[in-house]
């Protein structure tokens, strides 16, 4: 009994005091122009950041929220199938290796509320 105890002290503690900042796999459809569109499987930050919603905001100390991004990259390539003949088929993306709660970097990603998705895809055809 006194192991279920503290298995539920520890999880309330976990998801109370601790960030569950952590890699996670995902799958993105990438594209490029006169190309078709594939999904490739890769790794991102995903998870919840202790943030707060102050009732006063004092404009000279801004409020900064946190959020869940990456600490480290690395960049992998996959050539994009179905490119016109004169075309490079080449694409570059993000791979998160190391994950924290930080300020988003609006110089590197995407740090709006509600983005595309990852499956957006402006052509007509998937391909895996």
């Amino acid at each position: 009994m006194k192991s279920v105890q503290f298995s539920f002290l520890f999880c309330c503690w976990r998801a109370i005091c601790c960030s569950s900042c952590e890699l996670n796999n995902i799958n993105i459809t990438v594209e490029k122009e006169e190309c078709s569109c594939i999904s490739v499987n890769t790794t991102w930050c995903v998870g919840y950041t202790t943030t707060r919603d102050l009732v006063y905001r004092d404009p000279a100390r801004p409020n900064i929220q946190k959020t869940c991004t990456f600490k480290e990259l690395v960049y992998e390539t996959v050539k994009v199938p179905g490119c016109a003949h004169h075309a490079d088929s080449l694409y570059t993306y993000p791979v998160a290796t190391e994950c924290h709660c930080g300020k988003c970097d609006s110089d590197s990603t995407d740090c709006t509320v509600r983005g595309l998705g990852p499956s957006y895809c402006s052509f007509r055809e998937i391909k895996e």
